[in-house]
This record gives structure tokens, C-alpha cells and sequence, in this order.
């Protein structure tokens, strides 16, 4: 196959600009490289951190942006043994150095020098990446791109659900019915939730809460959401209770059951809170803080494999890779839920 010499990307370029280019393709410069070429790419929460002014996270000056993508091999490294041309795969974006104590300890998640594409090495906001053999998982040819593109985002919300360790015919509450939330309440009630409750103020998420299985749906701006789910769980309150916005620790611990678990997922840094320790206390409730997803990724290819839930019901824009710049808007007014970029159309 012969590629092209140039490509188009979108580029980090300062504090609150991007900018859509033309660069060279990337080469394979490692023997355990791997060059992709780009199927589909979407544009996540954590992207409009990085273009955000002040930023909610840092990027490098330069680097393609983007961190989640389903792609086709089109050419190895000498030492690549896994992989061949054709073959197509998912990429864990986040590189953990193997060496640090963390990584020998099994918290690779937590590695003192992590890497991630799109922040401090090349996304897959382009027609071309290179990625390292180890940050891949194979998927099915049969496996549409309209699926597999959830594969990086559910591998986080997958590694969470596991730490929540549901039993069957349990309650469970998600505050917030953005993507992720949207996530956690269909992988709850496939793992045997007795009744998933969303709690999100937006209208247009709680329809999606609804289309994705939702058993009741509460704006917590109208109705007192603790009451409510008291209501619905005979006086007690949720079993499990999971924060995907990153700024709810408090409500969660007034929706939980005695005895319940907390899942704190969403991240947000300039968030500050105001609990009652002896709440927990009294009450033994479990606290979960729950980053990334280290070591589900194959897991999560199963799960999309098998079809049990249908994540392309959650597309809400197909856009072309130069239409970047009205996926983003979308997604920073609250108009959409996944936005999927074709990098070739």
C-alpha cells in the first residue's frame, strides 16, 4: 500500500486554539510501532478540557489532539509480533513506562510517567497515527466502526463498574446522563441492576437516560432527587451510587443506602465540596475513586462484540475531520452525546 506524504490533523496550537493542518504522515521509527490509518475518531468531554481557556488539562503545543479511534494496521515495526497489516484495532491512549513503582505494583493507571495521546504525544485527530503494539487490542472485521469507536471511554467506565462489584437485583443511582453516564447505567443494568436511576437536569440527557434504559429519570433542579429514590428503593436509597460529573460527592452520599457504595468517576479539578465525614462513618458507606481504565480493554472489545448493547444509539453527529470545528461546538452546548469524525470523508 502506498501511502501519501502529508495528511490532515487537527493540532493543539496554544491555550484555547486548535487549528486543522497539514503534516506528514507519521513513520515508524520503534520496532513495536504500529502505523494506522484512522477509521473513525470521536471527540471526547476531555478535549474540550484541553481547548478550554483556562485548560482542565494541559496539552502540548503541536501535538494532534484526540484519544479515542478504531483503525486499520497498515504497517509494523521488526519487533511487532501481534499484528499485520489489515488488522484492524482500538488503542488504549494512555502509556504507562512498566518501571516505575506503581506500574510493578499493578496500578499502571497511577504510572509516575504517563504518557497520552493526544495531550503529550499525537492523537487520532488525523488520517494517519503511530501507536506503540502493546497500546492495541484487535477487534473483528465484522465489528462496525459505530460500535468499536466506544471502546476507549467504555474501557474507563468498565474498570469503575468492576470496582462497584453489583449484585444482581441491586439499585443503582448515576448522577449526571452525559456520555459516561450514559455509559455506566447501560453497563449497570446488563450486569443484573435491578433499577437504574439517572439523575441529570437537561431534558434532552434524560431522554437519551430513558433510550438507554433508564428505569426513572430525575431533574434534580425540580424534584428532590434523594426523596425520589428513597421513594423508588422503599425507604432506603440506592445500592450503588456513581458521580460522572465530578462535583456531586455530597448528593451522592444523600442518595446512597446505608451500607452502600460511592463511585467517584468525573473529574473536576476546580471543584470544591462541603461533606460530613461522620456521614460516612455512621453509615459505612464505601468510597470508590475509580481512573481510567488499566486493564479492561480486551473485556470491553468482548462486550462490543457480543451486541449486547447497541452504543450507536448514542451518535448523535457524523462529520467529516475538517468539520472538527462544529463537532466541537456541539459537544460544548450540550447538543450532543458522541460526536464521530471520518478522518477520509
Amino acid at each position: 500500500m502506498k501511502l501519501p506524504k502529508e495528511m490532515q490533523a487537527v493540532i493543539f496550537e496554544k491555550i484555547g486554539a486548535h487549528k486543522l493542518v497539514t503534516v506528514p504522515v507519521p513513520e515508524i521509527r520503534n520496532p513495536d510501532d504500529l502505523l494506522v490509518k484512522i477509521e473513525a475518531a470521536s471527540i471526547c468531554g476531555s478535549d474540550l478540557h484541553i481547548l478550554a481557556d483556562p485548560p482542565g488539562c494541559i496539552a502540548v503545543p503541536g501535538t494532534v489532539i484526540g484519544h479515542e479511534m478504531v483503525g486499520e494496521v497498515v504497517e509494523t515495526g521488526s519487533g511487532v509480533t501481534g499484528f499485520c497489516p489489515g488488522d484492524r484495532l482500538v488503542c488504549d491512549p494512555n502509556i504507562s513506562c512498566g518501571r516505575c513503582e506503581a506500574c510493578r505494583t499493578g496500578h499502571k493507571n497511577m504510572c509516575e510517567n504517563l504518557h497520552i495521546h493526544g495531550v503529550d504525544r499525537h492523537g487520532f485527530f488525523a488520517q494517519y497515527a503511530c501507536i506503540p503494539e502493546r497500546s492495541a487490542v484487535k477487534i473483528s472485521p465484522s465489528l462496525s466502526k459505530e460500535q468499536a469507536i466506544f471502546a476507549e471511554p467504555l474501557t474507563c467506565v468498565m474498570s469503575a463498574v468492576d470496582k462497584a462489584r453489583l449484585l444482581p437485583g441491586e439499585t443503582v443511582a448515576v448522577i449526571g446522563a452525559g456520555p459516561i453516564g450514559l455509559y455506566f447505567l447501560s453497563l449497570f443494568r446488563v450486569n443484573g441492576a435491578g433499577r437504574v436511576i439517572s439523575v441529570e437536569p437537561s431534558e434532552y440527557r434524560r431522554k437519551y437516560a430513558e433510550k438507554m434504559g433508564a428505569d426513572a429519570a430525575l431533574d434534580p433542579k425540580k424534584q428532590d432527587a434523594a426523596a425520589e429514590i428513597r421513594a423508588l428503593t422503599g425507604g432506603r436509597g440506592a445500592d450503588v451510587v456513581v458521580d460522572a460529573v465530578g462535583m456531586c460527592v455530597a448528593d451522592a452520599l444523600r442518595y446512597v443506602c446505608r451500607g452502600g457504595r460511592v463511585v467517584l468517576f468525573g473529574q473536576n479539578a476546580a471543584a470544591r465540596e462541603t461533606i460530613c465525614q461522620n456521614d460516612i462513618t455512621r453509615n459505612e458507606i464505601t468510597l470508590f475513586g475509580s481512573y481510567i481504565g488499566p486493564y479492561t480493554m480486551s473485556a470491553t472489545v468482548k462486550l462490543l462484540e457480543s451486541g449486547l448493547i447497541d452504543f450507536s444509539k448514542m451518535i448523535t453527529h457524523r462529520l467529516a475531520l475538517r468539520e472538527f470545528d462544529e463537532g466541537l461546538a456541539a459537544m460544548r452546548s450540550g447538543t450532543a452525546l458522541e460526536v464521530v469524525l471520518d478522518p477520509f470523508a
